[in-house]
């Protein structure tokens, strides 16, 4: 799915007043944490992942991790917050057409 300008702004403004639902730990990106994630974007289509790292190079790393395993679409990165978003068979989110 490819997203324009305008529909990522959309979602991003959408995002906004959301609160990160996984956080990752020292673990780090586990199987399970995968598996919250792919529960959270069916659930929710639209979601914030915290990444805690000093290491901006790890955190670029986990976050890459993140949208390939996924198959969302990451739309922001602000700090250590992920937005991303994946359009479930529901269609919970009415996205405009331009």
């Amino acid at each position: 799915m490819k997203l324009s300008n305008k529909q990522k702004q959309y979602l991003k403004g959408l995002a906004h007043p959301l609160k990160p639902v996984i956080q990752l730990g020292n673990n780090g990106l586990t199987e399970g944490v995968l598996a919250e994630i792919e529960n959270a974007l069916t659930f929710h289509e639209l979601i914030k992942v915290k990444v805690p790292s000093d290491d901006r190079e790890e955190k670029q790393l986990i976050m890459d991790a993140i949208i390939r395993e996924t198959a969302a679409i990451k739309l922001q990165v602000i700090g250590h917050t992920l937005i991303m978003y994946r359009q479930s068979d529901e269609k919970k989110i009415s996205i405009p057409k331009v």
